[in-house]
């Protein structure tokens, strides 16, 4: 591995820290005695802020470079870690759910094409798949740390203790990613306005398969953000199962979900990527089935598995297709697709009031509309 990398796949590491709100927002809910549709507003808070900086990030990787851009994400995460030491106060919450939205929002935006730069142009499907995979190791490790956090009591803080933890790492890889020189990072010169800028990027949408891949990142986050934030609560719905018990069914979807990125990434390197996204809708699919008709913890356990692992590669799929669609704006393209990660914000939400009106069974209904949307993406996007 191109040693220049490791600090980068570091960085993927703090990317996943996001992914804790599913486990938080259920955490906040008991403590605080929420409704779902209040509590869902946590991780959609966290994903509206993608809606609005991933573009003006696009913008700014053209003027500080795209390393200073992805440093400047870090220090915001920081600050989002630090906040839920000191305080469980609702509205402080809310404000460390959004400077973690906001430092996920710049660093989704400018690590991908970093990626890009390290590789000098090999940035692929499996190399950003990997990168996923270390993602999802922090996504994974959220919900054992919470939990261990909340029957331990460590430190007086109970589950909060994921927060200085994770604040710790990103301190490492603020660090590492500071003192490595990457090339290609120096801002790049132009003559164009910012509104010609702004223009230029959302133009990209005229381009109909940008357009579906656009849409299908939006799918593809409300599933993982939904999956995260409903099967605690289907497996307490159902079973009677304790929160802090039920919290490991999340640590069950990412480690499906690592594993899903990880063996994609060499799965990739022998069956073309189109149909091996295929093989994960279709995967997702029959996780849906099993979610609305299954009672056993068996049988939930193994459909949030099979969600996890089917959704563990969509996302790089149509990330480097879309780059592929158009190579000479590829920050441009980064931000648009990053904005569609605000798709976490319309199916919490969406989830939120159809499992209060008929449980569930109804967020997994909201849920299923996505998935149906990326097996008519694959459909449309064999003929493009």
């Amino acid at each position: 591995m191109n040693k220049k990398l490791v600090p980068v796949m570091l960085c993927f590491f703090a990317m996943g820290f996001v992914d804790m709100v599913g486990i938080a927002s259920n955490y906040v809910q008991k403590d605080l005695e929420l409704s779902d549709t209040l509590a869902n507003t946590l991780p959609s808070l966290v994903f509206l802020w993608f809606l609005i900086f991933s573009i003006p990030t696009s913008l700014l990787m053209n003027k500080i470079g795209r390393k200073n851009t992805v440093l400047l994400s870090l220090v915001m995460t920081l600050a989002a870690m630090a906040v839920p030491v000191f305080t469980l106060d609702f509205t402080m919450l809310l404000l460390s759910f959004s400077l973690l939205g906001i430092g996920n929002a710049i660093m989704q935006t400018s690590l991908n094409p970093l990626v890009d730069s390290v590789m000098k142009g090999g940035a692929s499907a499996s190399t950003l798949t990997f990168g996923q995979f270390i993602k999802s190791i922090a996504s994974f490790l959220a919900p054992i740390i919470a939990s261990w956090g909340a029957t331990t009591n460590t430190f007086g803080l109970g589950w909060r203790v994921l927060y200085p933890i994770y604040l710790g790492v990103g301190i490492l890889a603020t660090l590492l990613l500071f003192g490595t020189k990457t090339p290609s990072d120096s801002p790049v010169k132009g003559e164009k306005s910012v509104g010609e800028q702004f223009a230029g990027a959302f133009s990209l949408l005229g381009n109909p398969f940008i357009l579906f891949c656009f849409l299908a990142i939006i799918c593809h986050v409300g599933i993982d953000v939904g999956t995260s934030v409903t099967a605690p609560k289907i497996l307490m719905e159902r079973t009677g199962m304790l929160l802090d018990d039920a919290a490991i069914v999340c640590t069950i979807y990412f480690i499906a979900k690592a594993a899903g990125s990880f063996s994609g990434s060499f799965i990739m390197s022998y069956l073309k990527d189109w149909t091996f996204l295929l093989v994960s809708v279709l995967m997702m699919v029959a996780a849906v089935f099993g979610l609305i008709f299954g009672e056993s913890t068996a049988v939930i356990y193994a459909s949030v598995a099979l969600m996890g692992y089917g959704n563990g590669n969509p996302f790089s799929i149509v990330f480097a297709r879309a780059m592929q669609a158009a190579p000479e704006k590829k920050n441009e393209v980064s931000g648009l697709l990053i904005m569609g990660i605000f798709g976490g914000t319309i199916f919490p939400l969406l989830m939120g009031f159809a499992s209060d009106a008929i449980g569930q069974v109804g967020a997994v209904l909201v849920m299923s509309v996505g998935i149906l949307y990326l097996l008519g993406f694959w459909l449309q996007g064999r003929k493009v």
